[in-house]
């Protein structure tokens, strides 16, 4: 269970990383460009502030585990990832975009089986 976990810690982190470097980072129509049809709505402070807090959540995910310290963070980086992922969810069925919805399902099923598992 503990190799599944980290392996799911690992993929959220690659994913939330690169979401919200990108997120914190590029113009509104690059993140169009790339696929980040929630740019289309949501004001840029927002986008940015959940970046910032992707991006801090991916650490949450991985460094309390490999230093020992305050390992409690790590189930709540993956909860807040989850609520990120409702409101994901949400963007992509106000857009229509339902695949994109199932794979903010996914995303949030993994968050869900971290929290759990790390609580």
């Amino acid at each position: 269970m503990n190799v599944a976990l980290w392996a799911a810690q690992a993929v959220l982190a690659l994913i939330f990383a690169f979401s919200g470097l990108a997120k914190g980072t590029w113009s509104r129509e690059r993140l169009l460009a790339g696929g980040q049809t929630s740019a289309r709505i949501v004001p840029m402070p927002l986008l940015r502030t959940v970046a910032a807090l992707e991006v801090l959540a991916a650490v949450g995910l991985l460094l309390p585990g490999l230093t020992g310290i305050a390992t409690w963070l790590t189930p709540l980086a993956a909860a807040g990832l989850g609520v990120v992922m409702v409101g994901a969810a949400g963007i992509h069925l106000r857009l229509r975009e339902p695949v994109a919805v199932l794979v903010n399902l996914t995303i949030l099923a993994t968050c869900v089986f971290v929290a759990g598992g790390r609580l």
